[in-house]
């Protein structure tokens, strides 16, 4: 006695039309930029004395908040050298590190923030491939 098998359901193909209006929503939502609605973004910068990695964390610091918050925030830059128990209060282990008190919740990252696709989803300025 043969055992007859049951018929394979009906696999359906995707359209070459439904495979392309995939890949476009897929890129929408790469190019989405999300910034939370603040009246004001406190940023506070930890770095150690002027040397060039504190200047460029800066530098690159002020140039993203020019060119994304327009006005709308506020940066205080702490200098660990002459203030070195602040450090305590934020937990900071590495400098320069930026972080993002409001809005909340608060974020934090580490570097001369010269990758920018790295800060702007660290911050939370932009949706990225990494969440």
């Amino acid at each position: 006695m043969t055992a007859k098998r049951a018929p394979k359901p009906a696999v359906r193909k995707a359209t070459a039309k439904a495979r392309a209006n995939k890949a476009v929503r897929g890129r929408k939502k790469a190019l989405v930029v999300r910034i939370p609605k603040v009246d004001r973004w406190n940023l506070r910068l930890y770095v150690a004395g002027q040397t060039a990695r504190s200047i460029a964390a800066f530098s690159n610091l002020k140039r993203l908040c020019e060119d994304r918050l327009a006005g709308r925030y506020t940066i205080e830059v702490i200098d660990l050298l002459k203030q070195p128990q602040l450090a305590q209060g934020d937990q900071i282990i590495a400098i320069p590190t930026l972080i993002r008190r409001l809005p909340e919740p608060m974020k934090r990252v580490v570097g001369d923030l010269s990758n920018l696709e790295r800060v702007l989803v660290g911050m939370d300025l932009q949706e990225g491939a990494a969440r």
